[in-house]
C-alpha cells in the first residue's frame, strides 16, 4: 500500500482510520509521520571547531588553521608512537640480557698461590672446564722453542700467555668438545694434555700437536689483579 501526498493522502488516511483494524491504523499513522520533514536533525555544533560552524563562510578561510592543527596532531602522535616503540624495544632487549646470577658466573677469581709449580687445576667457568697450569721453567723453555711452522694451528707460546709461568685455557677439545686429561699423551711428560675420545694431543701451551683436533684450545680473556690473583672473564 503506497501513501500519497496532498488531499489524496488525507483521504486515504481517513479511509484507513474508519475502515481498518487498529494495528493497520497505527502503521498508517507511523508511515505518514516518517513521510514528513518535521524530524529534528541532531546538532553537532558542540563537536565542531568554531571556524567551520558558519555554513556561509568558505572553507578556504579556515584551511590554514585546520592544516596546522592536523600537522600538530600528526607530530604529537608520531612522538608518542616513537616513544612507545622505544619502550617496547628496550624492554624486549632487557628481557634477553643475562640475569644477575648468570653475570655472577661469568667471572671467576683464581688464587694462584694455591697451585703448586708443575701442577694443573681444573675449575668450572661458564659451565665449561677451565685449565690453569703453573708451568715449570723446563715447560716454558720447551714451548718457547717450538717451531711454529710445524704446528697445525700456528701460534707462538708468548701469544697465548700473559705471564710465562701461567697457562690459562678452556679445557675443551676442539675436535668434538671432549675434556682432555692433563699430563697425559705424547706431550704429557712436558705438561701437555691428551683427549682419549679421539686421540688428540696438546702441548703445555694448549696447542694441538697430533690427532683430529683442528685448532688449539681456546685462551679466554683474563686479567691479573696482582701477583697472586687472576680474574677470568670480562
Amino acid at each position: 500500500m503506497r501513501f500519497l501526498g496532498g488531499p489524496q493522502k488525507l483521504f486515504l488516511c481517513r479511509t484507513i482510520l474508519s475502515t481498518h483494524p487498529p494495528k493497520m491504523r497505527h502503521a498508517a499513522i507511523a508511515g505518514i509521520r516518517l513521510a514528513h520533514t518535521d524530524i529534528k536533525v541532531p546538532d553537532f555544533s558542540d563537536y565542531r571547531r568554531p571556524e567551520v560552524q558558519d555554513p556561509r563562510r568558505s572553507s578556504q578561510d579556515s584551511s590554514e588553521y585546520r592544516r596546522t592543527f592536523s600537522y600538530l596532531l600528526t607530530g604529537a602522535t608520531s612522538v608518542v608512537g616513537v616513544y612507545a616503540a622505544k619502550t617496547v624495544v628496550t624492554q624486549f632487549i632487557s628481557s634477553m640480557s643475562a640475569s644477575a646470577d648468570v653475570l655472577a658466573m661469568s667471572n671467576i677469581e683464581v688464587k694462584l698461590s694455591d697451585i703448586p709449580e708443575g701442577k694443573n687445576v681444573t675449575l668450572k667457568w661458564r659451565n665449561k672446564p677451565l685449565f690453569v697450569r703453573h708451568r715449570t721453567a723446563r715447560e716454558i723453555a720447551t714451548e718457547e722453542a717450538v717451531d711454529i711452522s710445524s704446528l697445525r694451528d700456528a701460534e707462538h707460546d708468548r701469544d697465548r700467555v700473559q705471564k710465562p709461568s701461567w697457562l690459562i685455557v678452556v679445557g675443551v677439545c676442539t675436535h668434538l668438545g671432549c675434556i682432555p686429561i692433563a699430563d697425559q699423551g705424547d706431550y704429557g711428560k712436558d705438561g701437555g694434555y691428551y683427549c682419549p675420545c679421539h686421540g688428540s694431543h696438546y702441548d703445555a701451551s694448549g696447542r694441538v700437536r697430533k690427532g683430529p683436533a683442528p685448532l688449539n684450545m681456546e685462551v679466554p680473556y683474563y686479567e691479573f689483579l696482582d701477583d697472586d690473583t687472576v680474574v677470568v672473564g670480562n
